[in-house]
């Protein structure tokens, strides 16, 4: 059948469009014509986990997808800062960081939890006058991005080992990971960026029922 919904679990190292080309080439080997696959929400190439892909004419119903709330688990490194959010930037020491105690660490935390107005990052896929924000970002060009509503229901510590910290979120659809770990940082008075990310839920779709991609080597 051509019209489905594709569960992926996307490794690191591959753009979601990337993967969209590969589902693209085995359903053609396997229909014997070009079928139509598109994601319905992008992870960026060092994040993992579940991507959702639609085929044929699930297609249309892309935006029903893109709505669905999602749950991360996320590796900040603390006392530092990255240009763009995550391990793709320019790394730099936080000036003046400090080692914030555990139960510091869990208030402000918790401060996150609730609705909240986050501006989209610039190296991010958002449109900025028909224009991808990463692509302008990479250009040098100045420009503001959006602020939206999000709303973060749930954040938990899975392991603080300075200056590694695990934390869990269970997100509303818009909330961007990287943005929310700047964001702990500037609050903890120690920055922050993502090391890791991976996307485990979006909606009632879980990435244990996904399919693993294999890059090939």
């Amino acid at each position: 059948m051509e019209d489905k919904i594709i569960l992926i679990d996307k490794p690191a190292g591959i753009s979601s469009f990337g993967v969209v080309a590969k589902i693209r080439g085995k359903l053609k080997a396997e229909f014997g014509h070009k079928v139509k696959v598109g994601h319905t929400g992008t992870l960026d190439p060092f994040a993992t986990g579940l991507l959702i892909l639609l085929s044929g004419k699930m297609t249309k119903k892309s935006n029903e997808f893109l709505k669905l709330d999602k749950i991360y688990e996320a590796t900040l490194r603390l006392g530092y800062v990255s240009t763009t959010g995550d391990p793709e930037g320019e790394i730099q020491e936080y000036p003046d960081r400090n080692t914030p105690n555990p139960s510091i660490l869990e208030s402000t935390i918790q401060s996150f939890v609730g609705k909240s107005i986050q501006t989209v990052p610039k190296f991010s896929a958002v449109k900025i006058n028909g224009q991808r924000a990463y692509k302008l970002a990479r250009e040098g060009k100045d420009f503001e991005t959006p602020s939206r509503e999000i709303e973060i229901y749930k954040i938990e510590i899975l392991e603080y080992n300075y200056p590694e910290l695990k934390i869990r979120c269970h997100v509303s659809s818009g909330t961007y990971i990287r943005t929310l770990a700047e964001d702990i940082g500037k609050k903890l008075g120690t920055g922050a960026y993502l090391t890791e990310l991976r996307r485990i839920k979006v909606g009632k779709y879980s990435v244990d029922d996904a399919e693993k991609l294999v890059l090939d080597k």
